[in-house]
C-alpha cells in the first residue's frame, strides 16, 4: 500500500500534538508545590513533621507527581505495603522486582498515610524531638532511620528544600510567605532578619546577628543552622574555636562555654556541632523524652537538642560523664 506524503505529514502533525499534550500535563516542581502545599502544612500542624520535608519527599519520591506509581496509585511517598497494610496494592520494580506498594483513593490519602506512617513507626520517634523548622535534622534522621536506600537521600531533600525555598512553609504564616517568596529572593538577609527569633543574641553574647542570620545562605563559608531556637555551625576539617570565634565575633572561651567544654585546649572535630549561642535549659518542642543510644552521655544528648549538659544531668539525676544505658528514656524537658 502506498501512503501519500500528505498522509505522512498529517500523521506526524497528530503525533506532535499528542506529544505536546503529554508534555503540557507533566507537573513542574512549582506546580506540584502549589497543588499540595496546603496538605503538607496541615499535616505539620497536626503531627509536627516539617511541611518542607513532606513536600521535598513528595517531589523526590513521585517525581513531582509524574511517576508511574504516583499516577496509577496516588502513592507520592514510595511507601511499600509492609505488614498490616489492608488497603489496595500495586506492584512495581524497586530495590527488587515486583515489590508491593500501597495504593490510595486520592493524593490527600497518600499524604495523610505518610504522616501517620512516620508517627506510628518507632524507628522514626527520635525525629519528632526536632523542631518543625529544623528540616536538615529531619532529612538526616529520615536517612539514618532507613526511609530510603539512596546514600545521598538527606542531601537530595535538603537541596530540594533550599532550591525551592520550601523552608518558608515551616514558619508561621508559611503559605503566605512561600507565595510571596519572589519578593524576598533578592534580599534574603533582610527577610531572615525580620523573621528571626534571635533578636537578643547581640546583647547576650556580643554577637552581631546581622552577620550570620542568613541561614538561607551562609556566613563566611559556614551554613548556620538552628535547633531548639539556638544557632550552630558544623566544624570544618582542622577547624578551631579561635577561627570560628573570629568569624562570629565570639571569644574562644565563650564558644567552649556555649558547648559545655571546660578544657581550654579543646577543639571541635570535623563535622561536629558548634553552638554560637548559649544552649537552653530544656527542650522547647512537644517531646519530653529522648531514647538513649549505645554509649551516649548527657553531653551528647545536650549537643543533639541544644540543651545544657548540666540540665540534662539534673533532670535525669546523672553523674558527670556517666554513660547512659541504651534504650533508657532521658528527660529533655
Amino acid at each position: 500500500m502506498i501512503i501519500s506524503r500528505k498522509a505522512i505529514a498529517l500523521a506526524a502533525f497528530v503525533l506532535a500534538i499528542a506529544a505536546g499534550a503529554r508534555a503540557q500535563v507533566r507537573l513542574t516542581r512549582e506546580e506540584y508545590v502549589d497543588r499540595y502545599k496546603h496538605i503538607a502544612v496541615a499535616q505539620m500542624e497536626r503531627y509536627g513533621i516539617p511541611a518542607s520535608i513532606t513536600m521535598a519527599q513528595g517531589i523526590l519520591e513521585s517525581d513531582c507527581g509524574n511517576s508511574l506509581l504516583s499516577m496509577q496509585s496516588n502513592n507520592h511517598f514510595g511507601i511499600k505495603c509492609k505488614r498490616g497494610w489492608t488497603g489496595r496494592k500495586v506492584y512495581h520494580d524497586d530495590d527488587a522486582k515486583g515489590e508491593c506498594f500501597r495504593a490510595y483513593p486520592s493524593v490527600e490519602a497518600s499524604y495523610r498515610d505518610h504522616a501517620e506512617f512516620l508517627d506510628s513507626q518507632p524507628r522514626y520517634d527520635s525525629l519528632f524531638a526536632y523542631d518543625a523548622t529544623d528540616y536538615r535534622s529531619w532529612a538526616r534522621g529520615l536517612k539514618a532511620a532507613g526511609y530510603a536506600t539512596a546514600p545521598d537521600y538527606a542531601q537530595r531533600l535538603i537541596r530540594i528544600i533550599e532550591e525551592t525555598q520550601l523552608y518558608l512553609l515551616d514558619r508561621p504564616d508559611g503559605l503566605r510567605l512561600w507565595a510571596s517568596r519572589t519578593g524576598h529572593a533578592g534580599d534574603p538577609e533582610q527577610w531572615f532578619a525580620s523573621q528571626s527569633s534571635v533578636a537578643d543574641a547581640r546583647a547576650e553574647a556580643a554577637v552581631d546577628p546581622d552577620d550570620y542570620r542568613v541561614t538561607i545562605n551562609a556566613h563566611e563559608g559556614y551554613n548556620v543552622y538552628m535547633t531548639n531556637g539556638v544557632h550552630y555551625v558544623l566544624a570544618k576539617e582542622n577547624d578551631t574555636f579561635e577561627h570560628i570565634g573570629r568569624l562570629f565575633r565570639l571569644s574562644p572561651r565563650n564558644l567552649r562555654k556555649f558547648n559545655d567544654l571546660k578544657d581550654k585546649r579543646a577543639q571541635p572535630m570535623t563535622g561536629e556541632v558548634v553552638y554560637i549561642e548559649r544552649k537552653k535549659k530544656h527542650w522547647e518542642g512537644n517531646s519530653r523524652h529522648h531514647i538513649a543510644r549505645e554509649g551516649e552521655t548527657a553531653y551528647a544528648v545536650g549537643q543533639s537538642y541544644a540543651i545544657r549538659t548540666r540540665s540534662i544531668e539534673k533532670m535525669n539525676r546523672l553523674k558527670r560523664g556517666e554513660a547512659i544505658a541504651a534504650g533508657r528514656q532521658i528527660r529533655i524537658k
